[in-house]
């Protein structure tokens, strides 16, 4: 795991896209060992299992995509509820036991302050900067909703997308092209199950068995890894060959022709973002910079100002 590496402190004006107050400093007074407690319970679940970080950045934007950054993605199923954690697009999220050591360690330290919503958003820039990416001010004051169903998870951005979908996705969420570009770069860190990409690979289409926007070799390498059939659960891809490093490789594997997911590749090929993903792949510091403002951004969507301050993540109280 790298060090911080890249220190980025961006204070930007809260954007239109919440209607609850949140700043820089919400817990100076309240809970004012908040970030500390979170970053030292990150880091040590981090040295043990290395997908931690992946998952946890993964679970900011699927909680964000869905209702708003409320943690509905952390609450639990009921008898009468299926929630969102359980939803197809969320059955492959990890790292929730990571959630509940830091409420744990919170709730020890200042009772009933912290809400998990903020957690899952301060989890997400500490594993990117863990990663050896960049460091940004995350903005605090978030509530935690009450509702999460499994049938509004078909909302989030497939890895089948093509641009205009994408697009469409983020702008029902207050995000621009850019923003789009960018937080893809998220792909960075992680892995994929071939379930997720198999469909480039074999029967494409009536005129190409394999996704042409694919790079040859990569695609056979990919085939070798996901056969059809597949008896294997567990096999994929790693979505960067550099996938424990926050870095601008991903945007160079997509101008390589090895895009994992489609959505990925779409991406270089699109008027309105192939500049974008060119600018990236040869400026990782525009990329940190660009990232870290689009997740601030991300962060203030569908903020609650009226929501409570879960005492167990997995349930409402």
């Amino acid at each position: 795991m790298a060090p911080f590496s890249t220190i980025l402190f961006l204070v930007l004006l809260i954007a239109p896209l919440c209607s609850a107050t949140l700043g820089v400093q919400y817990y100076d007074q309240t809970c004012p060992h908040a970030e500390d407690i979170i970053y030292q319970t990150i880091r040590n679940a981090s040295f043990f299992d290395p997908k931690v970080p992946a998952r946890l950045l993964r679970m900011f934007f699927h909680d964000c995509f869905i209702r708003g950054c409320d943690a509905s993605v952390l609450l639990d199923s009921t008898p009468e509820n299926k929630a969102e954690k359980d939803g197809q697009p969320n059955l492959s999220l990890g790292a929730f036991y990571v959630i509940d050591a830091v409420k744990t360690n919170l709730e020890k330290a200042c009772p009933t302050t912290v809400s998990c919503a903020d957690i899952v958003a301060i989890a997400a820039r500490d594993v990117v900067a863990m990663s050896g990416g960049p460091y940004w001010n995350v903005l605090k004051g978030r509530k935690d909703g009450r509702v999460s169903r499994a049938n509004e998870t078909v909302n989030l951005p497939a890895p089948s997308f093509n641009t205009s979908q994408l697009i469409q996705s983020f702008a029902n969420r207050g995000l621009a092209v850019k923003d789009l570009v960018a937080l893809s770069g998220g792909h960075t860190l992680g892995f994929s199950h071939c379930s997720s990409f198999e469909g480039r690979l074999h029967n494409f289409s009536s005129v190409h068995d394999t996704d042409p926007s694919l790079n040859a070799v990569f695609a056979q390498s990919l085939k070798q890894k996901c056969p059809k059939p597949n008896s294997d659960r567990n096999a994929g891809q790693l979505l960067d060959p550099t996938s424990s490093v926050f870095d601008n490789n991903y945007y160079k594997q997509i101008i390589s022709g090895k895009g994992v997911f489609a959505s990925d590749q779409s991406l270089l090929n699109d008027y309105r973002t192939g500049l974008i993903v060119k600018a990236f792949a040869n400026d990782q510091a525009t990329f940190f910079r660009e990232f870290a403002a689009s997740m601030i951004k991300l962060g203030n969507v569908g903020v609650l100002e009226n929501g409570e301050v879960r005492l167990n993540c997995r349930a409402v109280n």
